[in-house]
């Protein structure tokens, strides 16, 4: 364990106005509570976190009445209710989580969807309504039903957003990837479920060039018995070859058929989605998450933590192959509009994704950390570009936001924003720790954790720990832990994945701290922490040293054996021109040793062409760590870039 303090002077960067303890869905949902309970907040988040958590059964209970879900509660608030895992929440409840989603079907705007060639789709709640219940219907004639797999291969498009809803309408089980996997990464996910419907397009566009897919459809249908019946959606073609698909149509096909009559409740804990872990480490786990506690997961995080309204306008660059998808779309499911793209978000270059919102207005805007340092190293300033009067919310996920980016974006997007760093992952298909608007921004660090959230920092021995770095963990059981892992009969890989580290409990794997003020600094994966002489130090520390540098493009720090004990590797990938020369690794490892420890100074930096990442966005230490190491990387078919591995292979610096 690691005695170096975090730092508790993070610049303060945004204030919420007054109004925010007052005049938002967390202060009305707070008065609602007092009003049953007594509790009195004062305004005060961290107060209603603690009694969110000290009373976490009545806090979802009050929550379900406070929101409004569609469905009968039943009698049972929980069973179970310390076993983790095994808590199992409204246990008698049934509900549709499309029924929730496609409520008050009018005119009011349900998707806008942009592509990279400038396309735009808007759909009323109306229209979208009436398009899932035929897709529903047809479902249902060719025996699609309640439990039935259905697997999407699709591009973030409107139809991607029926399918699932429709998948759900029936009480089926919905699982994408973005058709940017290949044949191996698309199998290794769908086979393992076994699938009786395959939905997918004949190809996508990425960058202004077209990828045609049916090849790698074909294969996939073929390689899957299950799957009784294919729907295509033309994407490059209008007349895509259907031949040799099980049972095939296209989707507008299916869409005209007689609309399903009423929407298929289920349990609160049936399965809605099936979610892949990255698969780095070996072939991808299968993470089934349920209706009920998706919807009041996302409901509670959009609504309370993001202040989400109906007359907002909620976008997050994402594929169908990340949970951040899911997420977004439920912004529906609280009466919010939702903004999608598809294709490259720098096409044709940085300021695409920032005329969107300006064109749209958005009001809430997520990206990746990884998508704000490339704005950043682009030399794009959107606010003195583009009018993002409108945007009072910015999300950020996918890796930890260095202090840096916390300032360009108050810096250079706007001052008066909300700036909402988020964590949490596919595991629990939500946060453990994100935004709130009734507290500060201060550089580095994630605002809260989340209502309802038993989340605490452990040292080594299990016990909580302040201001001092150690396992980000949840203490009690939540609605949207996973159901199950699929093929884990016995639960062996889901306690495994969680429960092992320490007994009971839920370690996510994240290596963090817990300030004073109950904000959060994530300092990257504990299972990629480094740990020279025996103290463990966090990656991110040194990246937000390396990553302020102009001549850097992207870096990655992974741990090597040496010598009974672990020195510190940095790679770096220049920016365009710049050389990796004497003076600058000096520069580098003194700006490491002066803004972090002399512990943190790597033994080695060295230059390499390409950093691999996972199709997310994230880079990928441990499958580095496994190449310096001679170990194989098992599945390769999970990143996006898997040639750039061989970068690292046989390197002699590491042989000194």
């Amino acid at each position: 364990m690691t005695d170096t303090p975090y730092s508790a002077a993070g610049k303060l960067l945004w204030t919420p106005d007054t109004r925010a303890c007052t005049d938002t869905p967390v202060a009305d949902f707070a008065a609602f509570v007092a009003d049953r309970t007594g509790m009195n907040w004062n305004g005060d988040f961290q107060a209603l976190w603690q009694w969110s958590v000290d009373e976490n059964i009545a806090f979802w209970n009050l929550f379900w009445d406070w929101h409004g879900v569609i469905g009968d509660k039943g009698d049972r608030l929980i069973e179970d209710e310390t076993a983790m895992p095994g808590a199992r929440f409204f246990p008698d409840a049934t509900l549709c989580y499309a029924e929730n989603m496609l409520a008050g079907a009018d005119d009011r705007l349900a998707i806008s969807a942009h592509g990279e060639d400038g396309r735009i789709d808007r759909l009323t709640r109306a229209a979208l309504k009436a398009r899932v219940m035929r897709l529903a219907g047809w479902m249902q004639s060719v025996g699609i039903g309640r439990g039935d797999r259905v697997a999407a291969y699709i591009p973030n498009i409107p139809e991607a957003v029926i399918a699932m809803l429709a998948t759900s309408a029936v009480g089926g089980i919905f699982s994408s990837c973005s058709p940017d996997f290949g044949i191996g990464g698309a199998s290794d996910r769908f086979s393992q479920i076994e699938p009786k419907l395959l939905i997918a397009c004949d190809g996508y566009s990425y960058g202004g060039k077209p990828f045609d897919r049916m090849e790698v459809v074909c294969d996939l249908a073929a390689g899957m018995p299950s799957v009784t019946h294919t729907l295509i959606i033309p994407f490059l073609n209008d007349g895509p070859d259907l031949s040799g698909l099980p049972n095939p149509a296209l989707f507008a096909e299916a869409e005209a058929a007689e609309p399903l009559a009423d929407f298929v409740r289920v349990g609160f804990n049936d399965p809605l989605y099936i979610l892949y872990s990255s698969g780095t480490t070996g072939a991808p786990k299968c993470i089934v998450h349920g209706v009920g506690g998706v919807t009041l997961q996302h409901a509670k995080e959009l609504r309370l933590h993001s202040d989400a309204r109906p007359y907002d306008r909620l976008f997050f660059f994402t594929t169908c192959g990340w949970m951040m998808w899911n997420w977004m779309v439920s912004g529906m499911m609280v009466g919010t509009p939702i903004v999608t793209y598809e294709g490259n978000p720098f096409h044709p270059g940085p300021h695409r994704l920032w005329q969107m919102a300006e064109e749209e207005g958005l009001t809430h805007m997520g990206v990746s950390a990884k998508y704000v340092d490339a704005v950043r190293n682009a030399g794009y300033l959107p606010g003195r570009h583009v009018d993002l009067s409108a945007l009072r919310v910015l999300m950020s996920t996918g890796s930890p936001l260095s202090a840096e980016a916390f300032e360009f974006i108050y810096d250079e997007v706007s001052p008066s924003l909300q700036l909402c760093s988020i964590s949490g992952g596919t595991d629990l298909i939500s946060c453990f720790v994100l935004g709130t608007p009734t507290q500060p921004v201060h550089a580095g660090e994630i605002q809260t954790r989340g209502l309802g959230m038993a989340v605490e920092v452990l040292d080594d021995e299990g016990r909580p720990v302040r201001g001092r770095q150690g396992e980000l963990c949840c203490l009690k059981p939540f609605p949207s832990m996973p159901v199950k892992f699929w093929n884990d009969p016995d639960n062996a890989k889901y306690r495994a994945a969680y429960f092992e580290h320490f007994d009971g409990i839920w370690r996510h794997g994240d290596w963090a701290t817990l300030t004073d003020r109950g904000g959060v600094i994530i300092h990257g994966r504990s299972d990629a922490t480094l740990n020279p002489g025996g103290v463990r130090i966090g990656t991110a520390e040194i990246y937000r040293q390396v990553e302020s540098f102009e001549e850097i493009e992207e870096a990655l720090v992974v741990g090597q054996t040496w010598d009974n004990d672990v020195r510190v590797i940095l790679f770096v990938r220049m920016a365009a021109g710049a050389v990796l020369g004497d003076d600058l690794v000096a520069d580098i490892k003194a700006r490491i040793r002066s803004g972090a420890t002399p512990r943190h100074v790597p033994r080695h930096i060295i230059a390499v062409p390409d950093i691999p990442r996972t199709r997310s966005g994230k880079i990928t230490e441990l499958a580095v760590r496994d190449v310096i190491h001679g170990r194989q990387v098992k599945n390769t078919e999970a990143l996006a870039n898997s040639e750039a591995l061989a970068h690292f292979a046989d390197l002699p610096q590491l042989a000194e």
